[in-house]
């Protein structure tokens, strides 16, 4: 077994050990259990979220135990990063991984449970859902600011964001960080960055109108280019669709 603990908690590392041990018989599912297994444990005032990655294929155990960062290190660095740069995301808290001789098996990356409002996704799926434009406007300044301090989230996708009000507006956390990039974003990026998020062409409208303030370029220079990001993405997604239903044919 390999660990790391984060400084602020190395008081709870009897608390984490149990955790991950009895990982299978203890703790409360938490979310999306499809990809991966989440769970909520606590301890006195302490709550905590455990992700629970899937063992990878066979290339990627070999992968991972020689030549890669597993995705719970890669989620516990990374939020370390994001934190530095003062951008929200729950608190990391430990990360631990466990191989076999040749072969890399289980990790599981542990961070505080951060309560919120409401996720990007709502507002995908509620039109109406209330102060909506001024969500989606903030979002999309929150997202320029990722972009300003070299930070690609490359799983910048519905869920992925969590929402909280706060008095002067709203709060902005990631999740799901194992797949990021760091450095100076050209315009290309940028706009490539937001291709996940809508399908939906008045959203997208809305948030070039945001973005293009933000960067000084037009309006219609920014939605042309976020626009044409997301039809290729959504294009891609129904090839992937009819290949499906061909092959379960």
């Amino acid at each position: 077994m390999h660990y790391k603990i984060n400084s602020d908690y190395k008081t709870y590392k009897d608390f984490l050990d149990d955790c991950i041990f009895h990982f299978d018989t203890k703790g409360t599912p938490f979310g999306n259990q499809k990809r991966n297994s989440l769970k909520l444990f606590s301890k006195d005032d302490l709550l905590v979220n455990i992700k629970s990655f899937k063992i990878p294929n066979i290339f990627n155990q070999i992968a991972y135990k020689f030549f890669r960062k597993s995705k719970a290190q890669r989620s516990f660095e990374y939020a370390l990063k994001l934190k530095a740069l003062g951008i929200g995301t729950p608190d990391p808290i430990a990360y631990y991984e466990f191989s076999s001789f040749f072969l890399f098996r289980k990790s599981y990356y542990i961070s505080q449970q951060l309560e919120c409002d409401l996720t990007y996704r709502e507002l995908i799926n509620d039109f109406e859902y209330d102060d909506y434009d001024n969500i989606l406007r903030q979002f999309t300044r929150f997202t320029f600011q990722l972009h300003e301090k070299g930070v690609e989230f490359l799983d910048h996708s519905p869920g992925n964001t969590l929402i909280t009000k706060t008095n002067n507006g709203y709060d902005f956390a990631l999740v799901d960080l194992n797949r990021m990039k760091f450095g100076s974003m050209d315009f290309e990026s940028r706009m490539k960055n937001f291709a996940r998020l809508s399908k939906y062409k008045h959203m997208v409208e809305i948030m070039s109108d945001e973005y293009a303030k933000c960067i000084n370029k037009s309006y219609e220079e920014v939605f042309n280019a976020m626009w044409t990001e997301v039809k290729a993405f959504r294009a891609i997604v129904d090839r992937k669709k009819k290949l499906k239903k061909r092959l379960k044919k």
